[in-house]
């Protein structure tokens, strides 16, 4: 809400105690739009914003002990985490590290994070764009979520039940995964993902052409994680959805002049909505009907021009979001240089694939919408919601509505913009990818933040804001900071989120450390010994809070030490940690948990090592040493 001298700034650049300079923007392209689309629509007033916005505060407390009706999965953008929210608290409850290095759990520096990671893994940095969670039968079953790197052009897997990252796979052929998302039924047995940049085959150096480049559209196998697919298109691929059928998988697809350059991208008044037909391409792959390139034995198909496996239908322009409605009628894509957005009927792509109809026959609707439109999500009222990122704005709009105006009806289909704060790109509304969408909660998340917060310094926070969208009216009611580009988000019911409390000890998370403990004759839950192989030192140890099982080994300068560490405490939240001083090492044990590390012991004399997880009163007591050896 705004302070007063906010509200005297408004006064100042109006000269109206009513209407503040951007709303009065707002109006302004509000009345454009109704010019242009022949329907009436109103910008809310000061007054009736604020108004709304605090009935609606007064509906989202979420009392301390109370738990949140939602969990919300951020991406956290550059820094390659997961940040896991309560919504409608919007309290951060946990953050899972994935392409990330975190010292608080260690993720980067196990053994176990490693056999994930790589253990020649090169990359420290990762840039995680859009989780999506499994479904059977287009409802979530709260098993996996998956998100992209861009920067490294992997996929990565989360188990829900743990909320830790189980594989990641590097996309062969392609630079820059981006958009993904998942089959909706009968379960999520692909994951669709998106390379943005075209590059030449085989990417040696020999050829620099854009005549040999080209870029993928990818699908992983969601249970093994390996590349079951590769689709080659015609120009940049940006975000993607599937259909409720199986069948059909859309992506958003840029620079159909294939420039290299900024103006060159944006020439053609229309690029493309590519549509895969997911059968005829498994089906291909099935009879051997494919390629492969390099050094890679993926199954690659030609989905270049009017091939059997794709279709490239018109909409303006550099399109970026693809969003399919809950109700399974129609792909949305969204203009981004075009104030529309383009409706496809996706009951009509049967027809479009066996040549019956015309590319843009599969079009019933092209509202225009504002500025900049980005993404849109969805009530399962029927409404649609679009971040417009020029005007600042989310547009509510109602789909049939749209269609009955593009078939030259006088309807209204806008039902309301509200201002955000600024710049938003993703949105997403509960449970908006399922058929599930209840139409509760719409997060918006906007890039810039500018004024909102204190300041702290040239680098500014980003801005997710929470609106309700319960009622005929959006009602803005949080403002919360968020840091590195938390670049899309998704919400889920709690009850679809079935945590375990404590690991049970056949868990496959520590199925490594379990292997070389059977090869060392070693009980994990009952040994402390150090096992000597050469150079190679295994240390395992029990951890009961307050105290290791092993509270002293002696090692050599130069030896390479793996230390085993298995929490052996059985009630939920008494976590312990391991660190050894000086060495860069440290790690989380969580309850009945195994965890290792493994380091070089190279410095002569005593070294300590401690729990760095809370766990006991007499937590600061719980520890042990390091004895090296001079060599």
């Amino acid at each position: 809400m705004k302070k007063t001298n906010e509200l005297d700034k408004d006064v100042q650049e109006t000269g109206d105690s009513g209407l503040s300079r951007r709303r009065f923007l707002g109006a302004t392209a509000l009345a454009g739009a109704v010019g242009a689309a022949g329907f009436g629509g109103a910008v809310m007033t000061r007054e009736s914003f604020a108004a709304a916005a605090k009935e609606a505060q007064n509906n989202i407390t979420v009392e301390p002990g109370e738990l949140d009706e939602y969990y919300g999965f951020w991406s956290g953008g550059q820094s390659g985490e997961i940040r896991v929210m309560g919504v409608p608290s919007m309290r951060e409850l946990m953050r899972i590290p994935v392409f990330n290095l975190d010292g608080a759990t260690g993720w980067g520096l196990t053994n176990e994070s490693k056999d994930v990671l790589g253990h020649d893994n090169k990359f420290p940095n990762g840039d995680a764009h859009h989780p999506h969670i499994s479904m059977t039968d287009g409802r979530y079953d709260g098993k996996y979520m998956f998100i992209n790197d861009k920067a490294n052009s992997r996929v990565a897997r989360i188990r829900l039940d743990i909320m830790k990252c189980d594989k990641i796979t590097t996309i062969p052929n392609v630079q820059a995964i981006h958009g993904l998302r998942l089959q909706k039924v009968p379960k999520t047995n692909y994951v669709f993902c998106n390379a943005e940049y075209v590059i030449p085959h085989p990417n040696d150096g020999s050829d620099f052409s854009m005549e040999s480049s080209f870029t993928m559209f990818n699908a992983l196998d969601a249970e093994t994680m390996e590349v079951a697919w590769q689709v080659i298109v015609d120009g940049n691929l940006d975000n993607t959805d599937a259909d409720f059928t199986g069948k059909y998988a859309a992506s958003t697809c840029y620079n159909s002049e294939k420039a290299t350059d900024l103006a060159g991208t944006m020439r053609n008044d229309r690029d493309w909505a590519v549509v895969f037909n997911v059968e005829r391409i498994a089906e291909a792959v099935k009879n051997g009907d494919y390629k492969t390139l390099g050094d890679s034995d993926v199954p690659v198909v030609d989905g270049r021009g009017k091939s059997p496996f794709t279709r490239y239908i018109p909409v303006p322009k550099n399109p970026h979001g693809l969003n399919t409605s809950p109700d399974g009628k129609y792909f949305i894509a969204n203009g981004k240089l075009s104030p529309t957005c383009t409706v496809i009927a996706i009951d009509r792509l049967d027809d479009l694939f066996d040549d019956k109809i015309e590319l843009r026959d599969t079009v019933v609707a092209e509202p225009e919408l504002g500025l900049g439109p980005l993404h849109t999500t969805f009530d399962g009222r029927g409404n649609a919601y679009t971040t417009l990122f020029i005007d600042s704005q989310i547009a509510k709009w109602n789909v049939e509505d749209a269609i009955k105006h593009y078939n030259g009806e006088d309807v209204n289909y806008l039902r309301q913009k509200l201002d955000v704060h600024y710049q938003p790109g993703h949105n997403h509304a509960s449970l908006t990818e399922t058929r599930d969408a209840d139409g509760k909660w719409l997060v918006v998340l906007s890039k810039f933040s500018k004024d909102r917060f204190l300041p702290v310094g040239p680098l500014h926070p980003e801005n997710d804001q929470l609106i309700d969208i319960s009622g005929d009216e959006m009602k803005l009611v949080h403002d919360g900071p968020a840091f590195a580009e938390p670049h899309d988000c998704i919400l889920v019911r709690r009850d679809q989120i079935k945590t375990k409390k404590v690991y049970t000890r056949d868990d496959p998370y520590f199925a490594s450390a379990r292997a070389q403990a059977e090869e060392d004759g070693i009980t994990l839950e009952a040994d402390n010994k150090v096992i000597r192989d050469g150079n190679k030192v295994r240390v395992y140890m029990t951890s009961v809070a307050p105290q290791f099982g092993t509270t002293e080994f002696k090692v050599k300068q130069g030896d390479e030490v793996t230390v085993y560490v298995t929490n052996l405490d059985t009630i939920e939240d008494v976590t312990h940690g391991f660190c050894m001083v000086n060495h860069g090492v440290q790690m989380e044990v969580s309850p009945q948990q195994t965890s290792s590390v493994t380091f070089v012991a190279d410095r002569p004399g005593v070294h300590w090592y401690y729990c760095n997880w809370f766990c006991h009163a007499l937590h600061m007591e719980m520890r042990g040493r390091m004895l090296v050896e001079k060599a």
